[in-house]
């Protein structure tokens, strides 16, 4: 039990740090994977400005640059603009990090005294990964959900009017909009942290010296090289998921059928639109909350252990 108390503590420290420093790319990427670059030129050429009066409807050209919906940003909400939501981003963060080790370590416990066997295997870590990921979902998607409306908003609405205008629209199916992406998408942590634990094993059996810990710039580039593998490969579904939350329309398309219609309108770069943001992203996320987790985690020992 402290073993799950102290990975838990650890890795929710190190996703408030990561989730919070790196806030306005977060921002700058989930607007980009929300645009219809496609509807977007076409108001552009029929001289619409979206009918909500707002400057930001459709400011970018096809396809969107990450500079210009900053620029965007800026001009149309100043530097705040920029954080956005980040409250509720920690928050997220914080519950998904804390809840997806503790599943995440309770489950290896339980595997290795079912199978009494001190390795896992990479398909079983991948399983119990999986698994890991939806036990926080029930908690989490509904702040991703509000991170995401909030991020994508032209309205300049505040986060209770979002929050009630998702739900008076949808039901309490409005706050899990998307949750159909995580058929796929659960498999993104599992991938990064199976690639960051094995890659780790390797390089700790490695060393001679008798502190078998990573250093912090080791921790930092192999969290960045397990991001990496797991964000290109799961990358379309997380477009689709934030166009899913940032709809207002009724009738949805699955998943598949979506990227489909992409695909055939924008081709490949409209299927990885926003990935630029999403890796830098998502790579300095992972790296800086995996450096900080590996750091901090002695001393989260000592505390818990007295």
């Amino acid at each position: 039990m402290e073993e799950v108390l102290i990975e838990a503590l650890s890795a929710s420290m190190g996703g408030i740090i990561s989730s919070s420093a790196l806030f306005p790319l977060e921002v700058v990427k989930t607007k980009m994977q929300a645009m219809d670059s496609k509807k977007d030129k076409k108001k552009e050429e029929k001289g619409q400005d979206g009918g909500d009066g707002e400057e930001e409807t459709s400011p970018e050209t096809s396809p969107p640059t990450a500079l210009g919906v900053a620029k965007t940003v800026y001009s149309t909400y100043g530097v705040l603009g920029f954080y956005k939501g980040m409250h509720f981003s920690a928050i997220q963060s914080f519950m998904e990090k804390g809840l997806y080790f503790i599943a995440y370590t309770a489950l290896k416990s339980i595997y290795k005294d079912i199978t009494a066997l001190d390795d896992i295997g990479t398909i079983s870590n991948l399983g119990l990964g999986c698994i890991a990921e939806w036990c926080h979902l029930p908690f989490t998607l509904p702040l991703d959900s509000l991170t995401t409306a909030l991020a994508t908003d032209t309205k300049n609405r505040s986060a209770y009017l979002i929050m009630t205008s998702l739900c008076s629209e949808k039901g309490l199916a409005g706050m899990y909009s998307g949750v159909q992406a995580f058929v796929v998408l659960c498999l993104k942590p599992a991938i990064q942290y199976t690639v960051f634990e094995k890659v780790k094993a390797v390089i700790l059996a490695s060393k001679i010296t008798a502190t078998k810990t990573l250093t912090a710039i080791e921790a930092f580039l192999l969290g960045m090289v397990a991001r990496t593998v797991a964000t290109i490969i799961v990358f379309p579904y997380t477009r689709a998921k934030v166009m899913l939350q940032s709809s207002s329309s009724d009738e949805k398309p699955d998943i598949p059928a979506m990227l489909k219609k992409i695909y055939e309108e924008e081709g490949v770069g409209g299927v990885f639109q926003g990935i630029g943001p999403e890796l830098t992203r998502g790579v300095l996320s992972a790296a800086l909350m995996l450096m900080v987790k590996e750091k901090i985690r002695g001393r989260v020992e000592r505390i818990v252990k007295g």
